[in-house]
């Protein structure tokens, strides 16, 4: 009875008293930006579809509200890192907002190479919009401790599948005949292997069971069922590597085998020829990016830019699902971080913060450039997105559980020889080579790596990044 009068009291509080403005971090960055107006910033972003949301909309709109100009300086992903540390190295101040790729924070914070934002956030933030970023992405932005980097693109694996033909009756029963379980939307990597195998079976040559990516970026599929598998990257104590143990062995095992049932050439396809076979009706499921999900229904193409996308022959054919395991790989996305040497910190984290923030985000992730994807718990639950298109209500929450339950990308020191490292061993055991022989001659790579960078030093940043809650999922 008194919680039940203290909570009458509060609702007739509420009721007469005036509703108190929910501070707005977009609009607390525009008018503190507005002291800087007719300065300058360079902000790096990704070449091509990327960049265009900063040179075709942000910063435009930036110079408009503030007045500050926003240069952009274009660069491939794999430039990205290195032309960072090396401009730190060179200390001439050339870049003011950075992009920041998770795997690389520990990195970037050991070169001195990123600027904590703590003060920042302190004197122009909204703390309570980090409350509405999804906890793995939130994961992202710190490393022991302090804040490096503002989530702008939350990236997340996820399964497509063509919802036409697991509901047909014929491949249900068929399958179930043969296989002992329901067809069904795979709850494991076993599953979908025999899911792919049997509509290949039926459908080839016009249509196969599955297609993936097989080339550039192997190292995040590779990681994800690894740690799936219970697979650990390196003994904590020793630092040397354990991606040659069973689970490795499991995982890479099932990657070549289950090639098998994919489309002929599989073992060369990118992302492109992925998305092209999808949108072609030429595959029944695949594991990918989420723009995938946006391009299959025909959304978010009306952008000139975005001419080379495949014409979709799947629209509300295709549904989605969080990947086998239930711990999707949370594969790069980005944070927007300040140049310690940068000559104009505080408009540079202005930018960031406004590209960050909860009402210009949402902008951000619905727009058909930029790739950026949603993050924010308000992204999921916009009324505006769930109404793009009919599944787009079930998109939103495959990408928010999905990721709410991922395993994040590895981040030490030199994350990218690791996955490079990852990557070719895969592409190896692709190509024809034992899968045990591919894993052992990768442990000892990542064991030199290791050597040379120190064992101490990279002991203490392993430390760091397996103590998120996304490291292990334990």
């Amino acid at each position: 009875m008194r919680k039940l009068l203290l909570t009458a009291a509060v609702l007739g509080l509420t009721a007469t008293a005036p509703a108190l403005a929910e501070e707005d971090a977009a609009a607390k960055a525009v008018e503190a930006a507005k002291q800087f107006g007719g300065s300058t910033i360079t902000v790096v972003a990704e070449a091509g579809l990327q960049a265009l949301l900063d040179t075709q909309h942000t910063g435009p709109e930036w110079e408009k509200l503030t007045g500050i100009k926003v240069k952009v300086v274009e660069l491939p992903f794999e430039e990205i890192y290195p032309k960072t540390i090396l401009e730190k190295q060179a200390g001439t101040g050339g870049y003011d907002v950075l992009l920041i790729s998770p795997a690389w924070l520990a990195d970037m914070v050991a070169n001195g190479a990123a600027e904590p934002l703590d003060p920042y956030i302190e004197k122009y933030g909204v703390k309570s919009e980090f409350d509405d970023i999804n906890p793995a992405f939130k994961d992202w932005m710190s490393y022991n401790g302090k804040i490096y980097g503002l989530v702008v693109d939350g990236d997340v694996l996820v399964t497509y599948y063509r919802k036409d033909l697991f509901a047909d009756q014929q491949n249900q029963k068929a399958f179930k005949e043969k296989y002992g379980y329901d067809l069904a939307v795979p709850k494991s990597y076993k599953e979908f292997g025999d899911i792919a195998c049997f509509l290949t079976e039926k459908y080839k040559p016009d249509m196969y069971g599955a297609g993936v990516i097989n080339t550039g970026y192997t190292h995040f599929f590779f990681s994800e069922r690894f740690r799936n598998y219970g697979g650990r990257f390196f003994d904590p104590e020793t630092m040397k590597a354990t991606v040659n143990s069973e689970a490795g062995l499991k995982a890479l095992t099932e990657m070549v085998e289950q090639n098998k049932c994919m489309s002929p050439g599989i073992e060369t396809w990118g992302f492109a020829e992925n998305l092209s076979a999808m949108n072609a009706g030429e595959i029944a499921m695949t594991i990918s990016w989420p723009p995938v999900g946006r391009w299959a229904q025909g959304i978010n193409i009306d952008d000139k830019a975005l001419s080379w996308v495949p014409k979709t022959t799947v629209a509300d054919k295709v549904g989605y699902a969080i990947n086998p395991g239930g711990h999707p790989q949370l594969a790069s996305g980005f944070l927007s971080g300040v140049s310690p040497d940068s000559k104009n910190k505080d408009a540079a984290y202005l930018y960031a913060q406004w590209m960050h923030s909860k009402s210009q985000s949402l902008n951000n992730v619905m727009l058909p450039v930029g790739l950026r994807d949603p993050y924010r718990i308000s992204h999921y639950e916009s009324a505006q997105y769930q109404n793009l298109w009919p599944g787009a209500k079930d998109y939103l929450k495959v990408l928010k559980d999905g990721a709410a339950s991922g395993y994040a990308d590895i981040s030490v020191i030199e994350t990218f020889k690791y996955q490079d490292a990852i990557s070719r061993a895969v592409n190896a055991a692709i190509g024809g080579e034992e899968p045990q022989a591919a894993l052992d001659a990768l442990a000892a790579e990542f064991d030199q790596i290791t050597e040379a960078i120190g064992v101490d030093k990279q002991r203490e940043a392993y430390k760091v990044w397996a103590a998120k809650p996304s490291a292990y999922r334990e």
